[in-house]
């Protein structure tokens, strides 16, 4: 997959939902995101943007400090832009913001496409590659543009390609570090299946103790979901409810899924 491809496409979209609520009396709300404004958002995934480019640039073999304001490269001219920690921010959306949200993807993009993804670097997930970076700033990207579409009109669906790439993701890095970092309960061996309805991928994951167990078998579950891959991945993301797809089986372990997988 172009990986660097679907990152140009879905931060230009991105930045082009921002700019439809600059000149509002206030920063829209962002519906997925319940603590957020739009200017929350930008200045959320801007932020991410230029810490990861500080990581790409100077290779530490441990975290940055998330307070160093050096990593985000801001303007001396901040006029109107949120405050960190009072979210959500409900003033206008400073024009500003969005131009240094859209330098740092601009700036982040080339790392991407010139960097080898094998190449050793910190992550905070037991891959320590360029190439997660990549594959996990491409489907945040996606997410969020979901996001800032859905607070100024109607999101479109993401990519098939992607979506389905996202759903592999999930379960092959978001739900063990999920589990890892937050006291999630111990699986009773809960089955789940989720199909594609526009693909032929289907994923089995069973909860086991502290294990995850992921396959493509056809054992008999406990739930099984289907639906479009794009919309299999804003499920798993939290971004629509049940009601978007189709269940069938125990809702009450349904309902669990989001307990045995607590957010990152």
């Amino acid at each position: 997959m172009d990986y660097a491809a679907h990152f140009h496409r879905e931060i230009l979209a991105f930045e082009a939902a921002a700019r439809t609520a600059v000149g509002a009396d206030e920063a829209p709300a962002v519906p997925s995101c319940p603590d957020w404004t739009m200017s929350d958002l930008v200045q959320h995934l801007g932020g991410v943007h230029r810490y990861v480019i500080r990581v790409l640039e100077e290779r530490p073999t441990q975290a940055l400090d998330p307070m160093d304001p050096v990593i985000y490269r801001l303007p001396d001219d901040r006029e109107g832009w949120p405050v960190l920690g009072a979210a959500p921010n409900h003033g206008p959306l400073a024009e500003s913001l969005i131009d240094w949200f859209a330098d740092g993807a601009a700036a982040l993009e080339p790392h991407f496409r010139s960097s080898d993804p094998g190449e050793a670097v910190w992550t905070w997930s037991q891959e320590q590659t360029v190439g997660f970076w990549l594959r996990m700033q491409v489907i945040e990207a996606a997410v969020h543009r979901w996001d800032a579409e859905g607070a100024t009109g109607e999101p479109g669906p993401v990519d098939p390609e992607l979506a389905t790439d996202a759903i592999a993701q999930t379960f092959e890095v978001m739900v063990p570090a999920g589990r890892s970092r937050n006291s999630a309960p111990r699986g009773s061996g809960e089955r789940y299946r989720f199909s594609r309805t526009d693909g032929t991928d289907s994923w089995t994951v069973q909860f086991e103790g502290d294990d995850i167990l992921v396959t493509d078998g056809g054992d008999p579950c406990d739930v099984e979901v289907s639906g479009t891959a794009s919309d299999l991945m804003l499920f798993l993301w939290q971004r629509i409810p049940a009601t978007r797809i189709d269940v069938k089986g125990d809702r009450e372990v349904l309902d669990r899924y989001f307990t045995l997988v607590p957010r990152v």
